[in-house]
């Protein structure tokens, strides 16, 4: 259906009044205007006017399409298209005139481009409706934040590559139960949160891919009666195709879901990281230091040094989780297909994003100011008979002993040093070969941290040619 009017004007006009308070644009049936309360509860526009952009994009993938198709004239495609420059321009300078009567981001928008350009601007509205409108720049903003989190946890692996490769072969303890395990390196530690992170920036990409369908032309629930061009719209958004059934498209929130999902997990790695900063720098650890730059001091003990930023990012972990729950709580129990419960979809996951950002850049921040206190880690790399398994394994090598008796043996071994105050390597040889009579003074040459870490050699393992390999992998990944 085209009209050929010609009474758009060509470029935005003086506002004008748009009737009374939230009847504007679906009043026709209502001979009354909201009571006070019920407009509160339903305005949206203090949260969702971060939609604009993405309403604004969506807005002029329609319009180019509808005027493609037919259903509108070129004239008020044209009018159309200038009023929203102007009014994303009024946007980006600070002077939108964002009204709560207008409810939400859309309506705004809509009533925008009316004091703009006149009626062509209602014809904008034909073949879709505000279900499929807000399901479309939802998907979008979504969409664009799980691209920016990948950058940001990327930026982190960086962060993270460059200090294990500064520090391939510092040995630290390696713990199990939090108590010390075998010898690792620094680096080889921090390679682990490099995987870790690496999996995250995997399922976003990956629900970037699950989500990369629009729903634009699903309308309110139905479908559209004009000969819309959906493959058309979704092309022009970027998406790889259109939603495959107008009912899901505006019921779905799983994009969201399933990207809080992996935000959650994402917050739930950098918590541990900052657990394992706050552990470090203790006093009873002195594994590292941080600069001025993310510590506080206190406000009555002027010798504290607070790692204070570790600490907030661990506890945004919690944002995330409860973003992720309230969004599920929201969804659990909504019939097919849109309820007006889906417009508290929006707060908990920009707060989940708002929170991820900040802990991400926070902890790339740190990473890089760190440094590893190198003696007291390697020192702390003999405590607690951490080299206990390297005997237990030079006992199979060089005795051939059933690693069931070595690992019995070096547990014997363990015990004797515990009653005589000393470590493994300091255990006399009489004492050694009182319970295993091979053991020979080689066997001094595996006790040490240092020839323990160095022996790890297996693929993944904590040897540093090992560690160095794995960074090398990462490099050419992150390449």
């Amino acid at each position: 259906m085209t009209d050929d009017s010609s009474d758009a004007p060509k470029t935005p006009a003086a506002p004008k009044k748009t009737g009374q308070a939230g009847q504007a644009m679906w009043g026709g049936r209502f001979s009354g205007k909201p009571a006070e309360l019920m407009q509160a509860i339903n305005v949206s526009i203090g949260f969702d006017r971060r939609l604009a952009a993405q309403d604004l994009a969506g807005s002029r993938a329609h319009a180019a399409m509808l005027r493609k198709v037919g259903v509108i004239s070129s004239e008020d495609e044209t009018a159309i298209q200038t009023g929203l420059a102007a009014i994303e321009a009024e946007i980006a300078g600070g002077t939108f005139p964002y009204r709560d009567e207008f409810e939400d981001i859309h309506m705004n928008v809509e009533a925008r481009l009316r004091e703009l350009i006149g009626p062509a601007a209602g014809r904008l509205h034909t073949a879709r409706s505000r279900n499929d409108q807000v399901a479309l720049d939802f998907r979008l903003w979504v969409r664009e934040a799980c691209e920016r989190t990948v950058g940001q946890i990327q930026a982190l692996q960086r962060a993270l590559l460059a200090k294990a490769e500064a520090h391939a072969d510092a040995v630290m303890p390696g713990f199990t139960h939090l108590q010390p395990a075998q010898p690792v390196t620094f680096g080889h530690h921090l390679m682990a949160y490099v995987e870790m992170f690496g999996r995250d920036a995997g399922r976003f990409a990956d629900a970037k891919l699950r989500m990369n369908e629009s729903p634009l032309g699903a309308a309110a629930l139905a479908g559209s009666s004009f000969p819309i061009d959906r493959h058309a719209t979704a092309a022009a958004l970027g998406f790889a195709a259109p939603t495959g059934n107008s009912l899901d498209s505006v019921a779905d929130r799983d994009f969201a879901l399933e990207a809080l999902a992996a935000g959650s997990i994402c917050a739930m790695h950098l918590s541990r990281l900052a657990e394992e900063i706050v552990i470090w720098m203790t006093p009873q650890f002195g594994f590292i230091r941080l600069s001025d730059a993310f510590t506080t001091g206190s406000s009555i003990m002027p010798q504290k040094k607070n790692p204070d930023a570790a600490e907030l990012v661990r506890a945004k972990a919690g944002r995330l989780l409860a973003s992720f729950t309230q969004l599920s709580v929201v969804m659990k129990g909504l019939p097919l297909t849109y309820s007006k419960d889906m417009q508290e979809d929006k707060v908990p996951t920009f707060e989940g994003f708002d929170a991820l950002e900040l802990a991400l850049l926070a902890m790339a921040g740190m990473v890089a100011d760190l440094q590893p206190i190198v003696e007291n880690m390697a020192k702390a790399a003999g405590a607690g008979f951490s080299t206990a398994t390297d005997l237990a394994d030079w006992l199979v090598r060089e005795l051939d002993l059933p690693f069931r008796d070595a690992h019995h043996v070096t547990g014997a071994a363990v015990k004797r040093a515990e009653q005589l105050g000393c470590d493994l390597p300091g255990l006399p040889l009489s004492e050694l070969q009182a319970l295993a009579p091979g053991i020979t003074e080689g066997v001094y040459a595996v006790l040490t941290p240092e020839s323990s870490v160095a022996s790890r050699k297996s693929y993944g393992g904590t040897a540093p040619d090992q560690v160095r390999a794995q960074i090398k992998r990462w490099k050419e990944i992150l390449a």
